[in-house]
């Protein structure tokens, strides 16, 4: 690794050393994925987690597209005859692209003003200028009699005027791309500089960007990942038109600089002549440029924040504690149209579907039939309600109507954000062709329960309602790291290859879409009884089999390693371990993995310590879940809509949504409530994350209660006295129910489109009467 490289990875991922960065490298080069390298190949990385794989090989790539960039502007910067020392530096120097395209952005053009000047024949003009006003020469011409020597009718320089022009378009140039003196404004800029926002010509009476309308925050405060979406919010405001957003610095103190720099003899023609080319110098190609790198800076540190946010709430969220494989029954809510109803089996299989109506004299008696009915001929082990509209009140009916028959089934609040989208996607239409997009709501919801993490990845991470101005920040950024954090999580837990959709498999490392397709196809003629006849499906080849067999798990293989997450290229190692015992390879799973703790000098050695250590904790718990056991949640039953709550109050709630200014909680009452950072606990928090996570169970206190703005304020510390509020400055747009972008407190609403009510399933009152008729349908 070269010493550029590795400077550069130093200060991308400080924490990784040059050797195990190498190693990734190679590693990436080879074709291994990220899952694959962190979980099987920690001997030759010195056992680096997936963040700092994935920072090695993003920083790899960005070096290499810098390095490819920089030699591309010297070369073409070069050949307009544009390249002077001071422009090379600024090149040399810089290991960031946005500002190397700032660098770039003048010599776009072919030919620059002050190029023009110099083909023209004027920069001795320039020079003697500039020599004149700092003294090295003395001579007794002005500069109009000077110029007079300079006239190129040829190059349209026909007075003395013009003459006088182009050197100043030369000396502009050279005081613009001064580059320590550009550097002393970013430097000013980055370090005292305000960002400014007021009121544009679009600014709305009782605009949500009122807290914007006059205000100034210094540009170090909104780096700072507490404090930089209120740099996201103010430009919002800017590109609605409601508010202007400015970058300010020490400006006269700047401009005394550029002019003590363009003349040492300020007092006579030469003298105001330079300090005119340092004003336009400064205003008209140094201030821009600097100003738009400081926004951009801004910008991309607000993103990187968000998006940092966005995939851990995700992550979160994925790795949510599954209710297993249990019989469910999905509802998603309705009023007028009636409750969709989806019953699954236990391998989360469709079943069967019908309407359920909550409102009406006779409302009760139906729903008791109904589920009299069903219960007969099949055991549901839980209730999955969507929590959109109407969710608590079918949640009440529904509690009621199983205590009613004397039946104890849990009945589980469920998230419903991005089911509608599940339900219009290709995914949804392949699995059910035939069935309504409610009806795939409804299977949605109660997969949901039974495994949150093989449901969400059939849906786009940004429709899962926990981001940050997920729609302002860098998309494929936004893209790529959802994308990781899906791909880390399905890898982390497993996949069974028997039962997962074709949407679970394409996330294992080395798959993808085609080829999970393929596995789908192949099972469907015979199920899988052991890792190896993975090789036997089309295309997936012995690269592939390395890359994903230690994550794929066949809990009935003859071979008991299978169920495990320990690799195949370890099976004979493992099988020699239990030899060098005396005992067979099923008296080392369970608790007889404590037995190879003698062995473990030894076969370090062989197979690297990390690998040792791994191995006996797979072997310890085979087909473990990493993921917490689950947890029935019960909301308040006497709340149901904002105006229920009074201050003071004390409520079970569930963390939705978790940014760097607090954390959203969903206490029941379709309106998620804010918990400001100062709230989260008696001790001082810089970091929400570290408190609570999106999907925690947590217990709050009401504090203040907004009906007409559908705002609620909590505290998690039950001391805090009612009317007590978020901070003044916290009062932001982006804590507004109106204005918040999806997953920020406000509840997602339905998402479904209106239609008449469904007719059901079958022709006869009870719609599962032929539900014990129905064949099972495989996932």
């Amino acid at each position: 690794m070269d010493q550029a490289l590795q400077s550069y990875l130093a200060r991308i991922a400080p924490t990784v050393t040059a050797k195990s960065a190498q190693a990734v490298i190679e590693l990436a080069a080879e074709g291994a994925t990220v899952p694959f390298i962190a979980r099987y190949r920690k001997e030759k990385t010195g056992n680096l987690d997936e963040v700092q794989i994935r920072a090695v090989i993003e920083g790899h790539e960005t070096y290499n597209e810098i390095v490819k960039r920089k030699a591309f502007l010297i070369k073409e910067i070069g050949e307009q005859n544009n390249l002077t020392a001071e422009i090379q530096k600024r090149i040399e120097l810089s290991w960031d692209l946005g500002e190397l395209e700032e660098i770039y952005k003048p010599f776009k053009k072919k030919k620059t003003k002050a190029t023009i000047a110099r083909e023209a024949g004027l920069e001795p003009l320039a020079n003697w200028i500039w020599d004149m006003g700092h003294g090295t020469i003395k001579d007794d011409q002005t500069m109009e009699m000077k110029a007079k020597n300079f006239l190129n009718p040829t190059a349209k320089i026909v007075t003395y005027e013009e003459a006088l022009k182009g050197a100043q378009d030369i000396l502009v140039d050279k005081i613009a791309n001064d580059a320590d003196l550009r550097a002393m404004v970013a430097k000013n800029y980055n370090d005292s500089g305000r960002v400014v926002a007021k009121a544009a010509k679009g600014y709305k009476a009782n605009s949500k960007y009122d807290m914007y309308k006059e205000f100034e925050e210094p540009v170090k405060n909104l780096l700072d990942a507490k404090n930089n979406h209120r740099y996201l919010a103010m430009r919002r405001g800017w590109q609605e038109e409601e508010l202007t957003v400015d970058v300010k610095g020490d400006d006269e103190a700047i401009l005394k600089s550029y002019e003590n720099f363009a003349t040492s003899t300020p007092d006579n023609a030469i003298g105001d002549y330079l300090k005119q080319c340092a004003r336009l110098a400064l205003n008209v190609y140094v201030l821009p440029s600097v100003v738009n790198e400081v926004h951009r800076q801004l910008k991309e540190k607000a993103d990187q924040d968000a998006i940092t946010v966005f995939a851990e709430n995700v992550r979160k969220l994925l790795l949510a504690s599954p209710y297993g494989p249990k019989c469910v029954l999905g509802v998603d809510p309705g009023l007028r149209t009636g409750c969709k109803v989806a019953l699954i089996d236990k391998s989360g299989a469709f079943i069967s579907h019908t309407v359920l109506y909550t409102l009406g004299d006779d409302a009760d008696r139906k729903a008791k039939v109904l589920f009299g009915d069903v219960m007969k001929q099949i055991q549901i082990e839980a209730i999955a309600v969507g929590n959109g509209t109407a969710g608590r009140e079918t949640e009440a009916f529904l509690k009621k109507v199983l205590k009613d028959l004397g039946k104890n089934i849990p009945v589980v609040m469920v998230s419903e954000s991005g089911a509608s989208v599940y339900s219009a996607s290709e995914v949804a239409r392949e699995e059910f062709p035939d069935l309504d997009v409610t009806v795939k709501g409804a299977i949605s919801i109660a997969r949901r329960l039974q495994d949150p993490l093989a449901e969400l990845v059939k849906v786009d991470p940004k429709s899962i309602g926990v981001g940050q101005y997920q729609h302002d920040v860098n998309q494929s950024q936004l893209k790529k790291s959802l994308e990781a954090v899906v791909e880390s999580c399905v890898n982390n837990v497993g996949v069974d290859v028997n039962t997962a959709s074709a949407a679970l498999l394409s996330h294992v490392a080395g798959i993808g879409p085609a080829l999970a397709k393929g596995i789908v196809e192949a099972r469907k003629k015979a199920l899988f009884n052991d890792r190896t006849e993975l090789l036997k499906v089309p295309k997936f080849s012995a690269k592939v089999f390395e890359q994903a067999a230690g994550f794929l798990r066949i809990p009935q293989s003859k071979q008991v390693l299978d169920s495990t997450g320990i690799h195949p290229e370890r099976y004979q190692a493992v099988t020699d371990m239990a030899k060098d015992l005396g005992v067979s390879l099923s008296d080392v799973i369970g608790e007889g993995a404590k037995k190879l703790a003698s062995q473990r000098t030894k076969w370090a050695q062989l197979v690297g310590e990390f690998t040792f250590d791994d191995i006996v904790k797979e072997l310890e718990k085979p087909g473990r879940d990493p993921r917490d056991p689950f947890k029935v949640f019960q909301f308040r039953d006497d709340i149901m809509e904002v105006k229920d709550l009074t201050e003071g109050m004390i409520c079970p709630g569930i963390v939705t949504n978790v940014t760097n200014f607090g954390a959203f909680v969903d206490i029941g009452v379709h309106q998620d409530g804010l918990v400001h950072i100062s709230a989260l606990s008696h001790k001082f928090v810089d970091d929400p994350r570290k408190v609570v996570n999106p999907g925690d169970h947590v217990t709050v206190k009401v504090l203040k209660v907004d009906v007409v703005k559908n705002q609620i304020s909590l505290t998690m510390k039950m001391d805090d006295a009612p009317e007590a509020s978020a901070p003044r400055g916290e009062r932001r747009p982006e804590n507004r129910g109106a204005s918040r972008p999806m997953g920020q407190g406000q509840r997602p609403p339905a998402g479904k489109p209106a239609q008449a009510p469904m007719k059901p399933a079958n022709p006869f009152n009870n719609p599962f009467a032929a539900l014990m008729n129905v064949p099972t349908n495989k996932k």
